[in-house]
């Protein structure tokens, strides 16, 4: 019997991106969804890491299944490392995707190109039922463009330009970003692990 691994985030982008990179995993992957109604976790702790293992051991006891999850966000240079762990509240507790980017876009207003320099960070944790649990980490390094270009993708991706490129995340089409992104890479290591504990 295929063993099920669900998907802890009731962000639905996250959760469509998760699934896609999971795909040709021997899980039965599923999303909260298919399983009813939860609260989401409060994120207390102060780093990726530590907030991603938090939100699998949480949905994973919450329903008795393995979970995974993730915790990411932007670095930014010129914001000192920020916003980081706040990435997702970066304009309030409750805003948008485009509130956030509008937040960055005023807070880097005259920083030079050269200054601009940004890194996506994700930590994916996995928790088992029997309390075992580990994580991966993917980074991916680029900068901050002067202003919003393109509609794929979601959060920062339309201003954040990865390395070697001259696209933003939301110009790549999602097997490009998927390729070079941070959570495509943490996730692909997870993967790896997780094949061996079917």
């Amino acid at each position: 019997m295929t063993r099920v691994l669900l998907i802890g985030s009731h962000n639905r982008d996250k959760a469509a991106e998760l699934r896609e990179l999971l795909r040709d995993s021997a899980w039965d992957v599923r999303s909260i969804d298919d399983f009813g109604p939860v609260d989401e976790p409060e994120e207390t702790e102060d780093s990726f890491e530590g907030n991603a293992l938090l939100k699998a051991r949480y949905y994973g006891e919450k329903f008795g299944v393995c979970c995974v999850a993730d915790d990411s966000g932007i670095e930014v240079d010129a914001l000192e490392g920020g916003p980081g762990v706040l990435s997702a509240r970066y304009a309030g507790d409750v805003c948008t995707y485009a509130d956030n980017n509008e937040k960055m876009l005023h807070a880097l207003n005259g920083v030079p190109e050269k200054d601009r320099g940004a890194r996506f960070v994700c930590c994916a944790a996995f928790a088992d039922t029997n309390g075992d649990s580990f994580v991966e980490t993917g980074c991916v390094e680029g900068r901050i463009a002067s202003e919003c270009r393109g509609e794929n993708g979601f959060g920062y991706d339309p201003l954040f330009i990865p390395e070697g490129y001259n696209l933003t995340f939301g110009e790549l089409n999602p097997e490009e970003k998927r390729a070079v992104s941070h959570r495509g890479r943490a996730f692909r290591n997870l993967s790896d692990r997780l094949q061996a504990l079917v």
